[in-house]
């Protein structure tokens, strides 16, 4: 039965990087793609060393844009017995991503689908991050109106402190330094923020504060994309991690 390739792309760092051996072997036996942006998969494929040429695959594009009624369309491959591969933008597909839709469709035909390890910036900043890591979630992105954000950050984190839960969440690069006062501003001064930005770039940094102690530092993204992640302060004696109660 054809498979249905989940293929992780580079956030970042050299595109030869992004994928093990044994991943990047597979992708290159492949002829047919779906990507979020055709032009950001073929230098992808491209830097993978494919051994044909660029111009003889057929990608196919699935973003924000994509209309549900043409997403069936997209199998095609599936259904005429090749394999294909689905590509994000950068990262994961599914994760914050369009792909989703065409994983689930694929599901619903009896398709197998076989994820490909690669780089997840949301992994990555909670491996790095120093907060809790057995329980946490991705919020996607926070709302834009300033009103709506700072009451949707006071539900995350009086949720961090119910749950002691690490709060995920993303924005993009134009509006870090918006979401970041917006946090400095919202939450209590012992709830723990992490950032990380630029990962897998020779830019990267990763630092994690208590709110007091981000007020009097500098954060400066650089116009990189960004991770944040959130850890509402609650009692040593709740058996949390020991920096929760900073």
């Amino acid at each position: 039965m054809p498979r249905l390739y989940v293929i992780a792309s580079p956030i970042g760092s050299d595109p030869t990087q992004a994928l093990p051996a044994s991943a990047a072997t597979i992708v290159r036996g492949l002829r047919d793609f779906v990507a979020e942006n055709p032009k950001t998969a073929r230098a992808f494929l491209s830097a993978l060393g494919m051994p044909v040429g660029i111009r003889e695959l057929s990608i196919s594009r699935l973003d924000e844009h994509s209309r549900t009624e043409d997403v069936p369309a997209l199998l095609a491959p599936l259904r005429e017995g090749r394999d294909l591969g689905l590509v994000s933008d950068a990262g994961c597909p599914g994760v914050a991503d369009p792909g989703a839709a065409l994983a689930r469709l694929a599901h619903d035909e009896g398709f197998r689908i076989v994820p490909l390890i690669g780089p997840s910036s949301i992994l990555l900043a909670l491996m790095a991050s120093g907060l809790e890591g057995q329980r946490f979630a991705f919020c996607g992105y926070l709302p834009r109106a300033k009103s709506e954000r700072l009451r949707r950050i006071r539900e995350l984190e009086a949720r961090s402190r119910a749950e002691r839960e690490t709060q995920i969440f993303i924005e993009t690069p134009y509006r870090n330094e918006a979401l970041f006062a917006a946090l400095l501003d919202a939450c209590r001064p012992g709830t723990l923020i992490s950032i990380a930005s630029a990962l897998t770039m020779p830019q990267e940094w990763v630092a994690t504060h208590s709110v007091a102690q981000w007020r009097r530092l500098p954060a400066d993204f650089g116009g990189h994309p960004a991770v944040f992640l959130m850890q509402a302060a609650v009692s040593r004696t709740a058996g949390t991690h020991p920096l929760s109660a900073n």
